[in-house]
Order: structure tokens, then C-alpha cells, then sequence
């Protein structure tokens, strides 16, 4: 597996930023921070908790299934997306509980349904313009047939 470039603190602690997030999305991977003092799970990272305001953290991985909350159709879009206009901008509610905001992306067939099973992906390439990270997007989940 290739190794992950991370911004580190000097203890060599993996910094709760930003373009950290994007660089693990950039490996398939959903993180969020978990608080060591009150366990509240965080995304996107901040540098100070929420809760008990802490700024001690550890990175966890999230399983990416999430469950389709509202959504919108974006007509107008801003001009570093607007070739992909229309598109699909939702906020999921992930399995650990935690709001996300993000593309939707399914078919045009598709009719989506508050509450419809989604699941995290990544984009193959690094985004165009500002900022230049990997992006994460949600699909519909596929139902595994038994």
C-alpha cells in the first residue's frame, strides 16, 4: 500500500487539517477525528473540539455507508464546476452518526428519496484549480444480492 504524505506536529502526531482529510481521501479513505478527551467524532477536522474544546485527537476511518438526509440541484454552478452543471449537492448522515455534505452522483434515471442507502467514493483525479485535492463524492449503495 503506498505510504500517505501527512502534515506531523513535532511529536509526529498527524495534524487535525484540512488537507490532511484530503490527502487520506486521495487513498480511498473517509476520516474523521475522534476527540481523546470526550470520544466526539468530527468532520471535517478542526483544531479545537466542539464539545469540551480539547485539541487532542486521533484520526479514525469511517465505513463511508450514509443515508441520503436533503438534497438540491445545482442549475448555476461556480466556475470551477460549471462544465458538470447540473449536479447533485446533498447532505448524508454517515453510519457514525455524522453529517456530511457532497456530491450525489447516480444515473439520470435515478429518483432520489430522503433516506435512499448511499455510500462514500473517490475521485480518480486530483480536482481542477483551487483547491487541487482528490474529491469524495456518494453514490447509491448496491444492494448485494444473496
Amino acid at each position: 500500500m503506498e505510504e500517505i504524505t501527512l502534515n506531523r506536529d513535532k511529536k509526529g502526531e498527524i495534524l487535525p487539517t484540512i488537507q490532511n482529510f484530503y490527502r487520506f481521501c486521495g487513498h480511498g479513505r473517509l476520516m474523521a477525528l475522534k476527540c481523546i478527551e470526550c470520544e466526539k467524532l468530527i468532520i471535517p477536522p478542526r483544531i479545537i473540539c466542539p464539545k469540551c474544546s480539547s485539541s487532542r485527537f486521533k484520526w479514525i476511518q469511517l465505513s463511508g455507508k450514509a443515508k441520503l438526509r436533503t438534497f438540491s440541484f445545482i442549475h448555476i454552478a461556480p466556475k470551477q464546476f460549471s462544465s458538470q452543471a447540473p449536479y447533485i449537492i446533498g447532505i448524508v448522515k454517515l453510519e457514525e452518526g455524522l453529517s456530511l455534505s457532497g456530491r450525489i452522483i447516480v444515473d439520470k434515471d435515478v429518483k432520489l428519496e430522503i433516506g435512499m442507502d448511499l455510500i462514500v467514493e473517490f475521485e480518480d483525479t486530483v480536482s481542477v484549480g483551487w483547491p487541487q485535492w482528490p474529491r469524495y463524492y456518494f453514490r447509491l449503495a448496491k444492494v448485494i444480492e444473496q
